[in-house]
């Protein structure tokens, strides 16, 4: 454990892939899920929440398909770089592993 501690072990790489799926799966469900909750909790988000839905609804088809594409290509590229980021994490530790033998 101190060694783990002091820097002188490294983290498994499997706790990195599980802080992966965690971050990658699990955070962006449970913020889907907490958003009711956060609206209720604090009343000043009513008034942005009540003028975003009045925006929406007057948008013409084509913007409304726009911009909920512009969010999934958003949603995709974030998931991208979380991903591209633990791969280098991963591969610096296999490089340390390779290196010692």
């Amino acid at each position: 454990m101190i060694d783990f501690l002091t820097f002188k072990k490294f983290i498994s790489i499997d706790i990195l892939i599980l802080s992966y799926y965690i971050g990658a799966i699990v955070i962006p469900i449970a913020m889907w899920l907490s958003k009711g909750y956060l609206q209720r909790r604090f009343k000043i988000l009513d008034s942005f929440n009540s003028f975003l839905v009045q925006l929406f609804g007057t948008m013409s088809l084509k913007r409304k398909t726009l911009l909920i594409a512009l969010f999934v290509a958003m949603f995709i590229s974030m998931e991208i770089v979380w991903r591209v980021c633990f791969e280098a994490m991963i591969g610096y530790f296999q490089m340390i592993d390779a290196l010692k033998e």
